[in-house]
């Protein structure tokens, strides 16, 4: 710690390591904690969270439903650039830890805090998530991260603390699985996980079925989008959270959106994952299909590459960044084209599409059409192909063996 701190917001889940946090902090700093709560769709009620906060030790607590915003000013930015980390994670935990680092600076602020803390572990990728937030909204706050530095070092420990300082805790069983769930997608990792061969348990699967287990009729379904943004599903408008929550429940039951990989951490590890992603999966499908029909060719290529950087700077932490910035800049751009209705197909676990249409459709059936009605200048493909291949032509001629 660079200086004596005073008064620390700390993002707060009210489970075992946070809970210990609050006491621990005041121990080590002597300090007064303010704690932080965000709802941002991990289907837990937040309510119990005051008094078990101001129980434990914490002198007040904020606790903020986000789910609306979460997905407008975050998640929906990133479905416009077609964000994928490394082509599979849909990035739904990282979107939400810029979020929360920013609303736990405006609390810093309004309480007079000068320090911020999370429980986050040295292994991960949201330590980063938070830390370079927090540092690119409040430049020099203090960051404490009691798990990088507490003594603890197995949770059996943690419980003997909870114990001696009489802090709830709730269970003392610890879940072989690290779970982080929101509107977005659910991350597990942990216990049989970091084994890359073992399969997963069914026990793993937090709000999928299991595609084997899943109904025997497809359904199909269709969304509608604005500017990029859906806003429609079978053709009832619905705010964000409906929708979302909607077609998680939907798309859930016919077992879509079920990732395993080994993902490249940015502390440099590779790790296992699982993800359950059902309505991300749905929505990114259905806009890359959208935007099949709408985008010119040289627009959606280079988008492409936006995508693969757009996911690196939101799965390294770099959302208040100004790359990303600029890089929503030219992805609104495009996104005034991307508007229409995406038809699916959901069946044991599969999300294919089968059906696109849109005012903005550069779909022309008089030059696709192998029928009499076709128009394309059959004529001009010859000197297209000699002048397009000319510089192979010359460079075969000259270095010929």
């Amino acid at each position: 710690m660079e200086k004596k701190i005073n008064k620390v917001v700390m993002a707060y889940s009210g489970g075992l390591d946070t809970s210990v946090a609050i006491k621990w902090l005041q121990d080590t700093y002597d300090v007064e904690v303010v704690c932080f709560s965000a709802d941002v769709g991990q289907n837990e009620d937040l309510a119990p969270l005051e008094e078990k906060a101001l129980n434990t030790g914490a002198s007040n607590i904020y606790i903020e439903d986000l789910q609306e915003e979460f997905l407008k000013e975050y998640v929906f930015k990133g479905l416009k650039a077609g964000a994928l980390y490394e082509a599979k994670y849909p990035l739904a935990t990282a979107y939400s830890r810029p979020l929360i680092a920013k609303k736990m600076i405006d609390v810093a602020k309004k309480e007079g805090a000068d320090a911020v803390a999370h429980g986050c572990t040295a292994k991960g990728n949201d330590q980063v998530r938070f830390d370079v937030s927090f540092q690119a909204l409040s430049p020099g706050i203090e960051v404490v991260a009691p798990l990088r530095e507490w003594e603890f070092k197995a949770r059996s420990q943690e419980i003997e603390y909870a114990a001696k300082h009489n802090i709830p805790v709730g269970a003392t069983k610890e879940s072989p699985y690290s779970i982080d769930r929101n509107l977005w997608g659910v991350s597990i990792e942990c216990g049989i996980l970091e084994d890359p061969w073992a399969e997963p348990p069914a026990d793993v699967y937090q709000i999928t079925t299991a595609p084997e287990d899943a109904p025997n009729d497809p359904e199909y379904i269709e969304v509608t989008f604005k500017a990029g943004e859906p806003v429609a599903l079978n053709g009832q408008e619905d705010g964000p959270v409906e929708l979302v929550s909607k077609l998680n429940e939907i798309a859930g039951k016919h077992g879509i959106g079920r990732i395993d990989m080994v993902e490249n951490r940015l502390v440099g590890i590779k790790s296992r994952e699982i993800y359950e992603a059902p309505a991300a999966t749905v929505l990114i499908t259905a806009h890359r299909h959208l935007e099949d029909l709408v985008l010119d060719r040289e627009t959606y290529h280079y988008k492409e590459l936006v995508a693969q950087k757009y996911s690196e700077l939101v799965y390294y932490g770099q959302w208040f960044s100004p790359l990303r910035a600029a890089l929503d800049a030219f992805v609104d751009t495009t996104q005034q084209y991307v508007n229409g209705t995406v038809k699916l197909k959901l069946y044991k676990g599969n999300a294919t599409v089968v059906g696109r249409k849109s005012d903005n459709s550069l779909y022309q059936e008089n030059l696709a059409t192998y029928e009499t009605s076709d128009t394309f200048n059959h004529d001009s493909a010859i000197g297209f192909i000699e002048l397009f291949g000319l510089p192979l032509k010359v460079h075969g001629s000259v270095n010929k063996k």
